[in-house]
């Protein structure tokens, strides 16, 4: 009896234990998760807002986005970042009589082209002055002291500060924690609003099972059914391919 006795009293603080033991880690478990999410999601958000700069520039330059990481990798390393230096602006009086910043450029572009058959200048600040001082339209015109330089200077460096070079660059298309997979993107260069204007869109996805698939499995399908549910990705994302929406991420 005394035997039997000993046998139920450990069989009953074993399940106390257990009991205990499970309930602890169900409050733990979804923390842990929680906590883990929010520490991954800061790398995986970090990526996006550098592809979605990425992504910008290659329209700015292209006037259309790219669904290819190998066209968007091989443009960020070769293209020049370019950029429109400006100085001096047109008056008011200027502005009326007609004159646009468009036809302000053609003059000076014009000037420049002719005074460039005729001479040879050190450098753009002597051809500048020369065309502001020498050239009949720029004065009549008013524009003494108008320029404007398209500059050219290093993409990645543009863009990411020093963040990415060209041997490093092409780890912006791997999801973190994902065991090397690749962000899905997806571009729509087709789309015309409601004014039957094109505007193109693009966008780039995480979804939750490529950065979050180590951590715990119930966790894990719990959060992917609760946003399905709620009829929203089930990830972290920039931009949309079926509706402009700035090329907000998901998150924001």
């Amino acid at each position: 009896m005394k035997a039997t006795k000993v046998i139920v009293i450990c069989s009953l603080v074993a399940s106390t234990i257990a009991m205990a033991y499970f309930c602890v880690m169900s409050v733990f478990t979804p923390i842990q998760f929680k906590e883990a999410r929010a520490e991954r999601e800061i790398e995986v958000i970090n990526n996006l807002i550098d592809l979605r700069k990425a992504e910008l520039e290659y329209y700015h330059q292209n006037s259309r986005f790219t669904a290819s990481f190998d066209t968007l990798l091989h443009f960020l390393k070769t293209a020049p970042k370019k950029e429109l230096m400006k100085e001096g602006s047109l008056t008011d009086k200027q502005l009326e009589a007609g004159l646009t910043e468009k036809k302000a450029v053609k003059i000076i572009n014009d000037a420049k082209k002719k005074a460039l058959r005729r001479n040879n200048f050190d450098n753009n600040d002597a051809l500048y002055a020369y065309i502001w001082a020498n050239d009949a339209d720029v004065k009549a015109n008013g524009l003494q002291g108008f320029r404007r330089d398209t500059i050219e200077s290093n993409l990645l460096q543009a863009l990411y500060q020093g963040k990415y070079d060209e041997t490093t660059i092409e780890a912006i298309i791997s999801i973190p924690y994902s065991n090397g997979l690749q962000y899905e993107i997806e571009v729509n260069n087709e789309y015309k609003n409601a004014q039957g204007a094109l505007h193109p869109l693009f966008e780039i996805r995480a979804p939750y099972s490529s950065y979050l698939s180590d951590l715990n499995k119930q966790e894990l399908v719990n959060l992917i059914d609760r946003e399905e549910k709620l009829e929203h990705y089930a990830g972290l994302k920039v931009g949309d391919v079926y509706a402009p929406n700035n090329h907000a991420g998901n998150w924001e």
